[in-house]
């Protein structure tokens, strides 16, 4: 038997998901432990529209695409919250196994939020520009998202490119508002801006940030890669992405998301591979001259190279550059170059994605960082999945 559930394929910034209406799916409830939100009856529905698990890792029998960027759904409704427009939850679908992880948020995908919402008539507005403001539940913070309007829709056409998207579009603007500690609570989980971590015997310097998103920040060279690598290359270099994977996970435990490096969730931290700014290749095949950016990164997301980069950990890395002694403010400072504050330009391999941050000096915190991005929905209707 088959069961057709309404949703819509979305892209948004670099990264393609199912968006689905939270009344359209079966409600959530709490586990019987008594502990967070029973959502196993949404993971059997993610996990077959998506089509995982998939050992061959292409998701052929489903909407995914095989990569974490492809693998991804939201869930959108009408917020009961004061002053807010929308609550979403984020789910990253792994491809290899039928689990969906919801620790956290995912920065392109929340561009195509509102879009969604004005296509399915939860929300509506007027013509213009307008700042519609969201709740997400991964990490319990805010985000306020500016859009223009047109005929009761979010905008399509523009001028604003997004590297790594063919064309061009209507600019978003995401704002995250009071980002500091999204899942550990604090903008520096151990309350220092580098410190030495072990990883395979080894001991490396990094620095441990959360806005927006817990991030591994780790210079390329300590990893064993020059940092202008193209991703395919990175994936395929075993002892740099054990070594890589080593570190996400005692990480992820100094960061105090978890017990055991085993437990370590799967979408967080993230790990942000830095190297100086220099000509690198991208993904296109053109070049990019090296004080086009203010520093070179690839970053790791779900155990893959990203091809672009998540636009949450864009965002921490603009946040991170701003707070004194970390590993990525010492390279700015030391770039030929360097943008001025608050914006920050990294170079990732679909070209230079510039994202900002609002540093509080008298607090010591991270007020506000952001992000322009576009989104398109490219199809509504129906997916099947097994009843």
């Amino acid at each position: 038997m088959t069961r057709w559930i309404d949703a819509a394929f979305v892209r948004g910034g670099t990264s393609k998901g199912l968006f689905f209406r939270a009344e359209d799916l079966p409600p959530v409830s709490k586990d019987s432990a008594g502990g967070g939100p029973d959502r196993s009856a949404w993971d059997a529905i993610f996990t077959s529209a998506m089509g995982s698990p998939d050992a061959f890792g292409r998701q052929l029998d489903g909407m995914g695409g095989g990569i974490s960027s492809l693998s991804k759904v939201m869930v959108v409704s009408r917020s009961d919250r004061a002053s807010v427009d929308l609550d979403y939850t984020f789910g990253q679908v792994e491809i290899a196994e039928a689990v969906v992880d919801y620790s956290g948020n995912c920065g392109n995908l929340s561009a195509g939020v509102v879009p969604f919402a004005l296509l399915t008539g939860l929300i509506a507005a007027g013509d213009g520009w307008h700042v519609f403001r969201l709740f997400n539940t991964n990490t319990g913070k805010l985000v306020d998202v500016g859009l223009t309007v047109k005929d009761g829709q979010a905008a399509v056409d523009g001028e604003f490119v997004v590297p790594g998207v063919s064309g061009s579009g209507a600019p978003i603007e995401l704002i995250y508002p009071d980002p500091a500690g999204s899942r550990t609570g604090a903008l520096l989980p151990t309350g220092k801006a580098s410190e030495s971590i072990d990883a395979d015997g080894r001991m490396f310097d990094v620095s441990l940030v959360d806005a927006t998103l817990p991030l591994v920040i780790v210079p390329g060279s300590a990893v064993g890669l020059n940092g202008v690598e193209l991703p395919e290359t990175i994936d395929a270099d075993r002892p740099a992405m054990r070594v890589i994977a080593d570190l996400r996970r005692n990480a992820a435990v100094r960061m105090g998301l978890c017990a055991t490096p085993e437990e370590a969730p799967q979408v967080v931290p993230k790990v942000a591979v830095l190297a100086f700014p220099q000509e690198t290749t991208l993904l296109d095949g053109s070049v990019l001259p090296a004080d086009d950016a203010d520093v070179v990164v690839r970053m790791i997301s779900m155990g893959q190279a990203h091809k672009a980069v998540p636009g949450t950990g864009a965002m921490c890395l603009a946040a991170a550059a701003l707070i004194p002694d970390t590993i990525i403010q010492g390279i700015i400072a030391r770039s030929p170059q360097p943008s001025s504050p608050p914006e920050v330009r990294l170079a990732t391999p679909s070209g230079v994605v510039t994202a900002a941050a609002v540093r509080d000096e008298s607090a010591n915190t991270i007020t506000a960082t952001s992000l322009f991005r576009t989104a398109r929905v490219l199809m509504r209707g129906q997916v099947a999945v097994p009843d």
